[in-house]
């Protein structure tokens, strides 16, 4: 086996230090190692210049907003913290992020979308997403011991940013797993893989939830992130106020569950339009 470059060793030392994701780890290391491939050159070597030419670069291949900010994260980090290039972090800018409405489904589209996966554990997991508005990654990732339903919460543990939570545990969804829980009988994870002592892997959720919208005749692009969205909108829309809903989703940011406001649309056919309380005269009306 090779030995590791000592420069991503430390990178990687300085990312465990920080406690950040595996996950995060990773993404870091691998925008690191594209860049310096793209010069063939360590990036040791490297500096702004190259650092702008990458980042035109990337910006002719097609990179989503969200691949192009990973890269320059994973840049700000390494310069920044591993090699200590204070000043250069401020001059690695990030690129504008496209204000982009959620896509949010019905109540009914939300049924035939259940109705669609056949798997009780996937549908189980699908509905756990939508009823108490998780992420994909914290779906995956619980435990039987997590659901307390003498307090009636799920324990989220380690989501985004390393944080623990508590999600709503509503008495339809405590109901749906343990009918769950009685068929699988699972041991720890609610929601084992392939290898019981494993949790389901979020690439396999996202399968299922690509195969159940086709399988449903879902025009919308739905992903399991839409359940959550929609989960966030329809207490929106059913008189929750944005403030528990934040406390709900583990939102850091007020003016994250604040775009909810945008895409909650129940109240919009009882409420009139201006011109519905114009008194218009019929064209022609005027003439004797």
């Amino acid at each position: 086996m090779a030995e590791m470059n000592p420069l991503r060793r430390r990178m990687i030392e300085d990312m465990q230090v920080r406690n950040l994701s595996p996950v995060t780890q990773r993404c870091y290391v691998h925008a690191v190692a594209k860049f310096a491939q793209h010069f063939n050159r360590s990036p040791y070597r490297l500096g702004l210049a190259e650092i702008r030419a990458y980042q035109i670069h990337l910006t002719t291949t097609g990179i989503s907003w969200a691949g192009f900010n990973v890269a320059v994260c994973a840049l700000r980090f390494f310069y920044g913290t591993t090699l200590g290039r204070t000043a250069m972090v401020d001059r690695i800018p990030y690129a504008r992020k496209r204000r982009q409405l959620p896509v949010i489904l019905s109540a009914e589209e939300v049924a035939r979308f259940f109705a669609a996966v056949p798997s009780l554990k996937h549908r189980t997991a699908l509905m756990t997403a939508y009823a108490a508005g998780l992420r994909v990654s914290e779906v995956t990732h619980l435990r039987v011991s997590d659901i307390d339903s003498q307090r009636m919460v799920i324990h989220v543990r380690r989501g985004k940013g390393q944080k623990d939570r508590y999600a709503m545990l509503s008495p339809r969804l405590l109901e749906i797993l343990r009918a769950y829980w009685k068929a699988a009988r699972p041991a720890d994870f609610l929601f084992p893989g392939a290898v019981p002592e494993q949790p389901i892997t979020t690439g396999s959720v996202r399968r299922v939830c690509y195969r159940a919208r086709r399988a449903a005749g879902l025009a919308k692009h739905v992903t399991v992130h839409t359940l959550r969205h929609s989960f966030a909108t329809h207490l929106l829309e059913a008189g929750t106020d944005l403030r528990t809903i934040q406390v709900l989703l583990g939102h850091r940011s007020f003016s994250t569950t604040a775009r909810y406001v945008h895409v909650a649309t129940a109240s919009l056919p009882s409420t009139r339009s201006p011109l519905d309380r114009l008194e218009l005269t019929p064209r022609g009306a005027h003439r004797s």
